[in-house]
């Protein structure tokens, strides 16, 4: 073939390893495996190699029928933890030409508006949080390739489902406030219905319930700080003997619980010990700093969108839960 400005071809390149099209096709596109020989795809490889070539994505996109775009569902787009979601889920979907479009689902739960005249036809697949699963029948995201995070894996709508490791999360919490000699426990859960909270009361309970002499009470807030303040105030002030541990679902509860124990004048950790989950920004901005469970956003993403090409090249997704850590900070400290 004449070199020169001339653009080469698939042609060109199957006409060079001694192929047909289809098999050009099948190698670049990375769908090979099965179908050809490992010696004819690497030839057809080499060739492409020098020659040069450069497959037209968007011809070959619209030839398939498919946009090479995923949909990311989640809960809100002002949650700094799911802005790390996002992060590690664009990066790892750039790396192989894939572009993420985010779909926030009001109040973090569905049904929420279609955004796309044709979900099917605009998108290649869909990795949602449990949070905001009521949101993929809108979007009708539950009839395509999907992933769901922070969900139940046996019963799960997705082809795979990725979670982060919340039960440990939850038991290294009980062990070191049980270590520390904590027996009258307050759970400020979030009043969210999904697998990810019941999964954190349900391991809370079992592990405190191994200890005789343990109590613990619950009760549910939104996930806002203010919401948080006036339902730990109220728990707080309830007749009986006052709760020396107060376990938040989430560093946003967490805050909430400080503004409410500075109300009631309790000091912390002196009078109440307080625990988070997540590892927000805001853990070390509020005083004392916020003992709380750490959680990878960004790697929690990253094994999303992995587990999702997995699915779409027919392959099975990595398993195994994301480890999570339990930073230990000011705001927990043995009971007076």
């Amino acid at each position: 073939m004449a070199r020169g400005s001339t653009r080469p071809t698939s042609r060109d390149v199957a006409q060079a390893a001694g192929v047909s099209q289809a098999a050009v096709s099948l190698v670049l596109g990375d769908k090979w495996r099965g179908r050809v020989s490992e010696t004819t795809a690497e030839r057809v490889r080499q060739a492409a190699r020098e020659l040069d070539y450069r497959p037209n994505l968007a011809a070959r996109n619209l030839r398939l029928g498919h946009t090479r775009t995923i949909l990311l569902v989640v809960p809100a787009l002002t949650t700094e933890f799911f802005a790390g979601v996002y992060t590690g889920a664009a990066r790892v979907a750039a790396e192989h030409g894939f572009g993420v479009v985010l779909y926030p689902s009001p109040q973090g739960v569905g049904p929420a508006k279609d955004p796309f005249h044709s979900a099917q036809a605009a998108l290649d697949g869909v990795i949602a949080s449990s949070m905001a699963a009521d949101a993929l029948t809108a979007i009708r995201g539950d009839r395509l390739p999907l992933v769901m995070l922070d969900s139940d894996p046996h019963g799960s709508l997705g082809a795979a489902t990725v979670n982060l490791d919340i039960a440990d999360g939850a038991r290294q919490v009980a062990h070191h406030l049980l270590a520390q000699g904590h027996r009258r426990f307050l759970h400020l859960a979030a009043d969210i219905p999904s697998w990810t909270f019941e999964t954190r009361a349900r391991e809370l309970a079992a592990r405190l319930a191994e200890v005789p002499g343990t109590t613990l009470r619950t009760t549910h807030a939104p996930i806002s700080v203010e919401d948080a303040r006036t339902a730990a105030e109220a728990a707080l002030t309830t007749p009986g003997p006052r709760p020396t541990a107060l376990v938040c679902d989430d560093d946003k509860l967490a805050a909430g619980a400080y503004k409410a124990a500075r109300r009631l004048g309790l000091r912390i950790p002196d009078d109440l010990s307080v625990t988070g989950f997540d590892d927000l920004t805001l853990a070390t901005a509020i005083d004392p700093e916020l003992t709380t469970v750490r959680l990878d956003a960004e790697l929690f993403g990253q094994r999303g969108m992995e587990a999702l090409l997995a699915v779409l090249n027919g392959r099975t997704p990595t398993e195994g839960d994301i480890p999570v850590e339990l930073v230990v900070r000011g705001s927990t400290a043995p009971p007076r």
